[in-house]
């Protein structure tokens, strides 16, 4: 599964395993990089500017390494997870659900079928679709991570029991 991981963007004109090698150690140091940013702001500096600071850090790095990378690249998902949690923190839900929805494929190509990675971001997934109303796509969402869930932790688990008490309640 490595090539998909690192899945590079089909073009007419592909990109020269230079380009490639360079995007890669751009990914891997601006990671860093918001590492140590998102402790530093989140320790010093608790504030909202330095989280609209950390989502365009991530949002710059998603366009520039996406000249290269396809969105089911692992430093893409990377960053998207990142991105995601931001946008989450700051409750911009409608922003979380744009990158939950970019991620749950390449997650559920990566991982395997019952990977609790998948379940957690289809549980996500499921509770911003409430959260907008959009009661649907959030029982959906909702009924695919109890189904991972059930096999990994067993059908009897707490976890479980308090899904489905959300979509009961919803």
């Amino acid at each position: 599964q490595d090539k998909e991981k690192l899945e590079i963007c089909k073009l007419n004109d592909p990109p020269s395993a230079e380009t490639v090698k360079d995007m890669i150690k751009y990914a891997r140091n601006v990671i860093e990089e918001f590492r140590r940013a998102k402790h530093y702001k989140y320790i010093l500096c608790f504030t909202l500017t330095p989280l609209v600071e950390l989502l365009e850090i991530c949002e710059l790095s998603l366009d520039k390494m996406g000249a290269v990378f396809e969105d089911s690249n692992v430093y893409m998902l990377h960053m998207m997870y990142q991105a995601m949690g931001v946008c989450l923190y700051v409750q911009d839900w409608e922003g979380a659900l744009c990158y939950g929805q970019k991620i749950i494929r390449p997650y559920s190509k990566h991982y395997p079928s019952y990977s609790l990675n998948v379940a957690s971001m289809w549980l996500k997934l499921g509770r911003l679709y409430m959260a907008l109303n959009n009661r649907t796509a959030g029982v959906k969402a909702l009924k695919r991570a109890i189904a991972i869930m059930e096999v990994a932790h067993g059908k009897d688990h707490p976890y479980i029991s308090e899904i489905k008490k959300e979509l009961e309640d919803h």
